[in-house]
Order: structure tokens, then sequence, then C-alpha cells
């Protein structure tokens, strides 16, 4: 089925639902929670009961989400969940979301989403892997609902486009999303305004961590693998938060030589003690960091990508540095 049908299906579902439930993956980046709340939004005007879903574990977001206001959010599954269409936006895998009312049997999903490895896990699949993110797909998906663009959901799907394309500088950067971007911006988006909230007037602590990050790195096999690794202690004596690390691996992803940039910091809850959540990055198309992930259980795009894993750091290393030397030499 091409892209096209698929959304036709998929805004001829949302048009007959009256009753929506809408998530993404844990976890939530810029183009996670900016699709989320757009959609939300788009719903509401059209006059749909909806509403959004995330773990409690989530919260709080990460520091540069801030200015994104999730009013009406709901940490618990309504009572009618089971007669409400569920919507996935920007989650690659059901397992992405590992809530137990989320895998039963019997929901009606509607997955939408622009990740390449997308498991197709909905009743109803749009997968776009040539969107530049998410976001631009709810904007499409907003078009074809004749929904007004509004300040609010423009500036929630600005959120989505510029970090999901890295401001603009990733290759999934295209013509369509500087369109996208200039029509955000008519619809009253203030570039230099959402650019600080993302970017700039950040807690100090997360100058010290990044401090700490770079610190630590280690480069490998002819500087190809470039790696930093983040301690609790690091956490602790910085006071920093587990969301204060990001965008550390972009500052690896930076250095002259580097293939496939790496941070491996130690989760601190409680229950994960011994687990550790490695994100990567990759600087051009000789290595397709999603691959990678996926051999650990994780997923993501050719360039950036995730996992979780209890392989303590010595032996996760030696095995990142197999799978980056198998993909070069293949190359």
């Amino acid at each position: 089925m091409s892209v096209a049908t698929e959304q036709e299906q998929v805004v001829s579902e949302l048009r007959a639902a009256d009753k929506l439930l809408l998530t993404t993956h844990e976890n939530p980046d810029g183009d996670a929670l900016g699709s989320l709340l757009a959609m939300d939004a788009i719903l509401k005007q059209l006059g749909k009961d909806s509403c959004m879903f995330m773990s409690p574990d989530e919260f709080p977001l990460p520091w540069e989400y801030r200015g994104l206001q999730f009013e009406g959010l709901l940490g618990a599954p309504p009572d009618d969940v089971a007669e409400r269409t569920i919507v996935f936006l920007d989650c690659g895998n059901i397992d992405r979301m590992p809530v137990d009312f989320l895998q039963a049997d019997g929901l009606h999903i509607l997955n939408i989403d622009h990740h390449h490895d997308n498991t197709r896990f909905g009743t109803v699949n749009l997968v776009c892997s040539s969107a530049s993110c998410t976001a631009e797909m709810v904007w499409r998906i907003a078009k074809e609902l004749d929904a007004e663009i509004t300040p609010e959901i423009a500036k929630a799907l600005y959120v989505g486009l510029v970090t999901d394309t890295g401001r603009f500088m990733y290759e999934n950067t295209t013509p369509v999303a500087h369109r996208m971007a200039a029509e955000l911006i008519d619809a009253g988006v203030e570039p230099h305004k959402v650019y600080r909230e993302l970017y700039e007037d950040l807690p100090f602590r997360r100058l010290q961590l990044l401090q700490r990050a770079l610190a630590s790195i280690q480069r490998y096999d002819g500087d190809a693998v470039t790696i930093a690794h983040l301690t609790k202690g690091d956490y602790e004596e910085t006071g920093a938060l587990e969301t204060d690390s990001e965008g550390v691996v972009d500052h690896m992803r930076a250095v002259e030589g580097t293939r496939v940039a790496v941070l491996v910091r130690e989760l601190l809850a409680d229950d994960r003690e011994g687990m550790r959540k490695v994100s990567l990055r990759a600087t051009d198309g000789t290595v397709d960091v999603s691959r990678v992930a996926r051999a650990f259980g994780g997923g993501g795009h050719p360039q950036a990508a995730g996992f979780s894993t209890a392989v303590p750091y010595p032996e996760l290393v030696s095995q990142l540095r197999g799978h980056v030397r198998e993909q070069l030499s293949a190359g």
C-alpha cells in the first residue's frame, strides 16, 4: 500500500472516530512530544473527545521542553480506553511504550510514524520514512482534515521539526521541511523564542554534566568511534537529572574523524540498577546506527538511535566497536 493510500486511510479513521487516546514512545523527544500535542489540539479543534497518555515515569521531561504545556495529560488509562481509537505517534515499536493496557488484544490502533524500521504494529499503519519527522506527517494530516494551524499547534509542530532535523542540519532536512517551517512561522511561531527554549537558558548543572562527559571521552578504531560515559556519581555530584544528558552525544558527533558517536549513561532509578542507556549518532552514511541499536533490542534512525542494556561497560564498548567495524568493513 502506498504512503498516500495509508494517509487517506488514517485521515478517514480520524474523521470517523469520536473518542481517541494519543500516546508516543518512552523517553519522548521533541518530535514525539510536539506531534502528540499538535495532534491532540487538532482533534479537539474538530470536536473529538481526545486525550493524551504518558507514563508518570517520563516526568520531569527534559528542561528544553518546559515551554510545552500538557494540560489534561493522563498518567493512567481512562475507564473507557477499550472504546477509544488508540493513536501512536513517532513510535517505531509498540514495546517502546511498555505499559500493560496498550499491549492488550483487541485495541484499534492507528500507527503514525516516520522510522524506517517501524514494525507496523497498528490496525492501520501510516509509515513514511521519507518524512523529516512525525510532526511533518501530522502537519500533512491537519491539512487533509481542514484544521486551522493555530499558533499553539504551529509551535508544537515546529519543535518536532527543529529537533528531529537537528536545527535543519541533518540529512533528513528536505525542501518540504523548509516549506513546512515557513508555513509554521506564518502561523505564529517565533523561531528565536523556540530556539532559546530548546537550546539556551539551560541550568548550570547541564554544563557541569557535559564537562564530566567530555572528560570521559575515549576514541577507538582510528578515531572512528568516539564514546563518552556518565556514571551515577556524575549525576549525584553535579545535581543533574537524567534528562540533563540530552544533547551531550552531539558534541562527540562533531569531532573530526568520528563516524559513530556514543553516550553511555548509567540509569539512576533503583529498579534500573545495573542498566545503561546508550545513545548513538552517525556522522555520515557509512554506518547505520539503527542496525547497531536493533542488535541490542533498541531502534531508531540510520543516523540517530538508542537502546538500554545491562551489559557491563567494558563489554558493551567492545560489542559496539565490533558492530561498527562490521559495517565499516562491509562498506
